[in-house]
């Protein structure tokens, strides 16, 4: 992966990320339990949060999974640290933040993480920046006043966040191998828009399959309808491990 390594990330289990992108606890608990073993993560976002609340990230904790908290905050620094704070208390091993919130905001991002007490399962509450969302392009990025293309603002965002200590950013894995290449350290990045081959785009623009997205140097992919609406999840699920198994 261009050079990239990352300790203990041999078993594919390890990179893979399931979308619970449903309106509630018990379509969560069928896909979690159609997936079975093969999958470690799962991501808790802002429908199903906002459906079930809290409740719904303790319930997967307590089963013994890992749980993604992506509900991308961005706020003033105060509201951001004590919004992690809490999300450190639900037992979630990783969550977002915008980073264009700004270093302030990542600084109290990360202070708040640090000073949690990692379960001794999941270790260390990982903060990691969003950096441009994957249903953008070029296009709209001009539309809302940034200048330049998708990766130029990644790669910016990018460099602040891992600058202010963020553990690492979520990105496209179109922009992966040039946050490899132009940015130091092992940090992690977290992919979304991924997609086997064959499967449909739905709203994302910046899409690839999983493979080339570990291929780019992705840590971690985000698989959410290709799995959750999968006739078989637990095969689906199989055949995506298969594709990064390298």
């Amino acid at each position: 992966m261009l050079g990239y390594t990352f300790p203990g990330m041999l078993d594919p289990r390890e990179r893979l990320i399931v979308a619970l992108d449903v309106s509630s606890a018990a379509a969560a608990q069928k896909i979690v339990a159609a997936v079975g073993d093969s999958a470690f993560t799962y991501k808790v976002g802002k429908q199903l949060f906002t459906a079930e609340g809290p409740q719904v990230v303790r319930d997967l904790v307590a089963s013994g999974h890992r749980v993604f908290l992506d509900l991308k905050y961005h706020d003033i620094p105060s509201t951001v640290g004590a919004a992690v704070r809490e999300a450190a208390k639900l037992g979630v091993s990783m969550l977002t933040v915008h980073a264009s919130g700004g270093g302030k905001m990542l600084r109290a991002a990360v202070d708040a993480a640090r000073r949690s007490v990692p379960s001794s399962r999941n270790g260390s509450l990982k903060v990691l920046a969003v950096t441009v969302l994957t249903s953008l392009d070029d296009n709209d990025l001009e539309k809302i006043g940034v200048r330049g293309k998708v990766v130029d603002q990644v790669l910016r965002l990018a460099a602040l966040a891992i600058a202010d200590g963020c553990d690492g950013v979520v990105a496209s894995a179109q922009e992966a191998s040039e946050l490899r290449s132009e940015l130091d350290g092992n940090f992690l990045i977290v992919t979304p828009g991924v997609r086997p081959a064959g499967s449909g785009r739905g709203d994302q623009v910046r899409v690839v399959t999983p493979a080339e997205a570990i291929a780019a140097g992705a840590t971690h992919i985000v698989v959410g309808r290709p799995i959750t609406e999968a006739a078989d999840p637990a095969a689906e699920t199989r055949a995506i491990l298969g594709q990064i198994s390298f």
